[in-house]
Protein backbone atom coordinates (compact mmCIF):
# COMPACT_ATOMS: atom_id res chain seq x y z
CA UNK A 1 0.00 0.00 0.00
CA UNK A 2 2.72 2.14 0.41
CA UNK A 3 2.99 2.37 -2.96
CA UNK A 4 -0.17 3.52 -3.73
CA UNK A 5 -0.22 6.04 -0.40
CA UNK A 6 2.77 8.08 -2.53
CA UNK A 7 1.22 7.79 -5.62
CA UNK A 8 -1.74 9.51 -4.41
CA UNK A 9 -0.68 11.74 -1.86
CA UNK A 10 -2.76 10.53 0.53
CA UNK A 11 -2.26 9.12 4.50
CA UNK A 12 -2.36 5.80 4.58
CA UNK A 13 -5.67 5.80 6.58
CA UNK A 14 -7.34 7.69 4.03
CA UNK A 15 -6.06 5.18 1.32
CA UNK A 16 -7.35 2.28 3.18
CA UNK A 17 -10.88 3.83 3.47
CA UNK A 18 -11.24 4.20 0.20
CA UNK A 19 -10.13 1.22 -0.97
CA UNK A 20 -12.72 -0.09 1.33
CA UNK A 21 -15.11 1.74 0.16
CA UNK A 22 -14.52 0.62 -3.43
CA UNK A 23 -14.02 -3.17 -2.23
CA UNK A 24 -17.35 -2.98 -0.66
CA UNK A 25 -19.15 -1.30 -3.32
CA UNK A 26 -17.20 -4.51 -5.97
CA UNK A 27 -14.91 -2.35 -7.42
CA UNK A 28 -11.82 -3.63 -6.60
CA UNK A 29 -11.09 -7.21 -5.56
CA UNK A 30 -8.25 -7.69 -3.08
CA UNK A 31 -5.76 -10.71 -2.03
CA UNK A 32 -3.49 -11.09 0.44
CA UNK A 33 0.31 -12.11 -0.72
CA UNK A 34 2.05 -12.98 2.13
CA UNK A 35 2.27 -9.46 4.55
CA UNK A 36 0.73 -7.71 1.53
CA UNK A 37 -2.65 -6.43 0.01
CA UNK A 38 -2.75 -7.14 -3.55
CA UNK A 39 -5.64 -5.11 -5.22
CA UNK A 40 -7.34 -5.25 -8.47
CA UNK A 41 -9.89 -3.24 -10.15
CA UNK A 42 -13.23 -4.97 -11.40
CA UNK A 43 -13.97 -3.50 -14.64
CA UNK A 44 -17.56 -5.26 -14.66
CA UNK A 45 -19.63 -2.61 -12.48
CA UNK A 46 -18.18 0.52 -14.73
CA UNK A 47 -19.10 -0.88 -17.39
CA UNK A 48 -22.15 -1.46 -16.61
CA UNK A 49 -22.73 2.61 -14.81
CA UNK A 50 -21.20 3.68 -18.19
CA UNK A 51 -24.36 1.26 -20.53
CA UNK A 52 -26.62 3.06 -17.93
CA UNK A 53 -24.73 6.44 -18.58
CA UNK A 54 -24.88 6.36 -22.43
CA UNK A 55 -28.22 7.71 -23.09
CA UNK A 56 -27.92 10.50 -20.58
CA UNK A 57 -24.40 11.25 -21.94
CA UNK A 58 -25.84 11.72 -25.64
CA UNK A 59 -28.56 13.97 -24.42
CA UNK A 60 -26.46 16.04 -22.72
CA UNK A 61 -23.81 16.68 -25.32
CA UNK A 62 -26.92 17.16 -27.43
CA UNK A 63 -27.84 19.83 -24.68
CA UNK A 64 -24.52 21.48 -24.29
CA UNK A 65 -23.88 21.36 -28.31
CA UNK A 66 -27.19 23.88 -28.59
CA UNK A 67 -25.98 26.08 -26.03
CA UNK A 68 -22.66 26.50 -27.26
CA UNK A 69 -24.16 27.29 -30.93
CA UNK A 70 -26.71 29.66 -28.77
CA UNK A 71 -24.23 31.23 -26.94
CA UNK A 72 -21.90 31.73 -30.15
CA UNK A 73 -24.26 33.35 -31.84
CA UNK A 74 -25.14 35.60 -29.25
CA UNK A 75 -21.83 36.71 -28.99
CA UNK A 76 -21.64 37.67 -32.28
CA UNK A 77 -24.58 39.27 -32.40
CA UNK A 78 -23.49 41.65 -29.46
CA UNK A 79 -20.51 41.94 -31.08
CA UNK A 80 -21.29 43.15 -34.59
CA UNK A 81 -23.93 46.13 -32.79
CA UNK A 82 -22.59 49.44 -32.76
CA UNK A 83 -22.38 51.59 -29.64
CA UNK A 84 -25.29 54.10 -30.06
Amino acid sequence: MSDLVEIVGMHQPGVSRHLKVLREAGLVEVRRDAQRRLYRLQPEPLRELDEWLGPYRAMWADHLDALEQHLERTATQHATKEPS
